[in-house]
């Protein structure tokens, strides 16, 4: 990004803010009092900084994004390989980072960079581990946690306290009730939640992919998708098989299956029926 050192570009900053010499600041900036902002971090045009908020060394920032006091973003990853290389975060456009949301940078065996979308929102303590991706529009709610490596695509909700286990990946559309701890990857279209080590299984995400202008035949569709996957005496193998027959045109079941081929770590099954009387969370 081509743009004039910091105390330019009409930007506004609380004579109390400590920053880099070596930071970029793109036109209308705002840096509240007390903040920190390191060297080689980059922030874009219209991006508010408020006040006891770090913003450390190889972050950027896109612009048109507001950081809530007391935020860490760019901090070196907890990771005890990471011998202090210089490794990196990277965030679009619009972001929404609420207080005391913790983004580390990544590592240099994970590819040295965390790298988030654009539109998302991070609601008060979530934590974004090392060499995480994370898509567009998504949501994470109070708490979430996302260790080291994870993937989260567009449009997912993680819910209040999740936890997702390291190399995990959340599928798009995807929705995760609050205190789900997730050890397996996430299918895109799901709603799941977790109570007493039992995963119930709530089928497509209806509402959230109505809230993202999905049309009703494509989540009927994708209800017969899981269907075949969670219901029927089938192995992943040829519940695979009779998808493809099935829906041989329907891009939903593409999304799917190629989201099943590249697991590595398993998609999450164990789910059990909803018992009445049973609380979430």
């Amino acid at each position: 990004m081509n743009r004039e050192t910091v105390n330019t570009n009409n930007v506004n900053i609380h004579p109390s803010a400590v920053i880099s010499p070596k930071a970029k600041l793109g036109n209308n900036v705002e840096v509240g009092a007390f903040s920190i902002i390191g060297d080689d971090v980059d922030i874009g045009d219209n991006t508010v900084v408020m006040h006891h908020a770090v913003i450390d060394s190889g972050t950027t920032l896109g612009n048109n994004c507001k950081i809530f006091p007391f935020c860490s973003i760019g901090t070196a990853p907890q990771d005890i390989t990471y011998e202090g290389e210089p490794t990196l975060v990277e965030m679009g456009d619009n972001n929404i980072i609420r207080e005391f949301t913790t983004i580390n940078r990544g590592t240099r065996k994970g590819g040295g960079i965390t790298r988030i979308g654009n539109n998302n929102y991070f609601m008060m303590y979530t934590h974004i581990a090392h060499d995480c991706k994370v898509g567009n529009h998504t949501q994470f709610i109070n708490g979430a946690t996302l260790a080291g490596h994870v993937e989260v695509e567009d449009h997912a909700v993680i819910g209040a306290f999740c936890s997702v286990h390291q190399f995990a990946r959340i599928g798009r559309n995807a929705y995760i009730g609050g205190y789900t701890v997730v050890i397996q990857d996430v299918l895109p279209f799901t709603k799941i939640a977790q109570t007493r080590e039992k995963y119930y299984f709530y089928g497509p995400n209806s509402i959230g992919m109505m809230r993202n202008g999905i049309s009703r035949e494509f989540i009927n569709h994708v209800k017969n998708i899981f269907h075949i996957l969670y219901k029927q005496d089938l192995n992943t193998t040829q519940a695979l098989e009779k998808i493809q027959e099935k829906f041989p045109d329907f891009e939903g079941a593409e999304i799917i299956t190629q989201f099943i081929d590249k697991t590595k770590r398993g998609i999450t099954k164990n789910f059990t029926s909803r018992q009445p009387g049973d609380r979430l969370g």
